[in-house]
């Protein structure tokens, strides 16, 4: 349905708020003529992010191009969050260096349904359209298939970098692989892209898209690229494999505490690509802590609370902020005490199993893996041990990193240690 021009913002208003956080566009001249033509139009542009469900839980370093599409929703425009259902299935090659493993039907529909309710924390159920992939590619016959590939080269297709360097490596490259830049590239052609996004590692991609659209006797979609968000560590991208990931369904205490253990440098990434803050307001902030006037702890807890306000709530955000101060500023533990009932031998207690109990490992052997690392403490002093002789009939404060967790056992079973 068409909107009256006067619902779209001037041209330079919507580029400046769509430029933000943005790593390239690819035309910012063609994008130019597009909202121009729109705002005289009133047709809202369609404008297409893609996502395979390969995993069932999205972390914030995807939501930086949810954001963007968002963006674009909030000017008006047609926001498309097409789930790759059948391209997921294949299995991006982006970044690979040996053949996906391939997901299972199950698997992908599986994770198609988290990523549906996932999304909408982000983008506005009631103005976004939901599409899988699966509804064109699932009916492509043989000859669709045959007229697809003739499109493209498989000498533009090595063009690509991570396909060049398996091939000068003579590593395997499927057949099957080739193919996916091509689908990817078909989805704007059924989907009659205006504008595609994508992260920066998506690019050579995106760019097929523009290529197969001419072909077809489209006008090529504009692409707007957004940058690799790093995760915790300040260098390596966000992943939940490097352990370095804040997921978006992480209760609002710990989303807010990873928030504040990153760098005041790079406080102002997160800024720019996970919040809403215009630039010139994130430049004064800047400003005003390189003067003084600001202290990096102040803004870095408003960023904090942003965050979380956006997958939780602001009266959830708040909670978190006084819980947050109340431990790691104010030196306080909580007053909650847990009760567990726990196994005691002869030579203790077993620290790993009490941790994972506690949720403060993810498992018995990453609670060993924390006590090597000399991450946890025990009543304020460093375990490394796996079994300890601690008095469990009285609070213990357990803490990991940043989280913190008082004890006491409600039964315990077994043998009480030797004195």
């Amino acid at each position: 349905m068409s909107v009256p021009m006067s619902n779209f913002a001037p041209v330079e208003e919507q580029l400046t708020y769509l430029k933000k956080g943005a790593a390239e566009i690819i035309r910012e001249a063609d994008l130019r003529a597009k909202l121009e033509k729109s705002r005289t139009t009133g047709r809202p542009l369609r404008v297409k992010l893609g996502m395979d469900p390969t995993a069932p839980d999205l972390h914030l370093g995807h939501t930086v191009v949810l954001r963007k599409l968002k963006h674009f929703q909030d000017l008006g425009h047609t926001a498309i969050f097409l789930i790759g259902d059948f391209t997921g299935m294949i299995g991006d090659p982006t970044g690979r260096s040996a053949t996906r493993p391939p997901l299972s039907r199950e698997q992908v529909e599986q994770n198609a349904e988290s990523y549906k309710a996932q999304v909408f924390k982000i983008l506005d159920p009631k103005k976004t359209e939901i599409d899988f992939n699966r509804r064109w590619m699932g009916t492509f016959t043989s000859d669709d298939f045959v007229r697809l590939m003739a499109k493209y080269t498989v000498s533009q297709l090595l063009e690509r970098e991570d396909f060049h360097k398996r091939f000068q490596e003579e590593k395997p490259i499927s057949v099957h692989e080739l193919l996916y830049p091509l689908v990817q590239g078909y989805d704007s052609v059924a989907l009659e892209a205006d504008v595609e996004l994508g992260g920066t590692d998506q690019k050579f991609n995106l760019l097929v898209g523009r290529e197969l659209q001419r072909s077809y006797g489209q006008e090529s979609q504009v692409v707007l690229t957004t940058p690799i968000l790093e995760g915790l560590d300040g260098v390596q991208k966000m992943s939940k494999s490097l352990g370095n990931a804040i997921g978006i369904h992480e209760p609002p205490l710990e989303m807010y505490g990873k928030v504040m253990s990153i760098s005041d440098e790079m406080m102002w990434r997160y800024y720019e690509l996970l919040t809403d803050v215009l630039q010139i307001q994130i430049d004064a902030l800047k400003e005003g802590v390189k003067t003084g006037e600001r202290h990096p702890m102040e803004i870095k807890k408003s960023l904090a609370r942003l965050i979380v306000t956006d997958f939780h709530s602001r009266d959830e955000a708040e909670r978190a902020g006084r819980d947050w101060a109340a431990q790691f500023q104010e030196g306080r533990v909580p007053d909650h005490v847990l009760e567990v009932a726990i196994e005691v031998t002869e030579n203790g207690v077993r620290l790993d199993k009490l941790l994972f109990r506690v949720d403060l490992a993810e498992s018995v052997s990453d609670a060993g893996r924390k006590l090597k690392q000399k991450a946890v403490r025990v009543n304020g002093e460093i375990q490394t041990d796996p079994v300890t002789r601690i008095d469990l009939s009285q609070p213990v404060t357990l803490q990991v990193g940043r989280k913190i967790r008082k004890v006491r056992a409600s039964l315990i079973m077994g043998v009480r240690p030797k004195q």
